[in-house]
């Protein structure tokens, strides 16, 4: 007797919204792989940065845009100033690009926001558009801010 084929199962496709739970814990540990990766290559990075110093010319190159422009990028100093903070010096990595060191408590805890929604298997939306023109303001404002000459003791690495 013959069998009717109804076809091909179709299954929902695309991601799942942002406060969906994952099916199961073998999702839920599926979804950790990303942050946790990204904290063993800043990790990995942190280290390398804190045993060859970024001090000594020529140890990693240099900034393009100085090198072409003289002008001083928002990054500039940062890998400094993440050397200076590797070695708990916050006064050194403050004199090499304050913008990071403020930065870096933010990044953490955004870090941390991602672990803590993968591990209970929910997704992290995207920034909202305003988040994004702040960072963009803040970081043009402080690059336009540390080339002023009355700001350069303050802001220049």
């Amino acid at each position: 007797m013959p069998t009717v084929d109804d076809g091909p199962q179709v299954l929902p496709t695309g991601p799942l919204p942002s406060d969906a739970p994952a099916s199961d814990a073998a999702g839920r540990r599926a979804s950790l792989v990303a942050p946790l990766v990204t904290a063993g290559v800043v990790a990995a990075a942190t280290v390398l940065l804190a045993v060859r110093d970024p001090h000594v010319t020529g140890s990693y190159g240099g900034c393009p845009l100085f090198a072409l422009t003289g002008i001083l990028c928002p990054a500039c100093g940062g890998l400094r100033a993440t050397h200076d903070l590797a070695h708990a010096d916050l006064a050194g990595a403050w004199s090499m690009n304050p913008l990071w060191v403020l930065a870096v408590p933010l990044v953490v805890a955004l870090w941390g926001r991602w672990v803590a929604r993968a591990a209970r298997g929910r997704r992290v939306g995207p920034a909202p558009t305003w988040a994004a023109w702040l960072l963009l303001v803040v970081v043009v404002g402080f690059g336009v801010a540390r080339n002023l000459p009355v700001l350069a003791p303050w802001l220049a690495p």
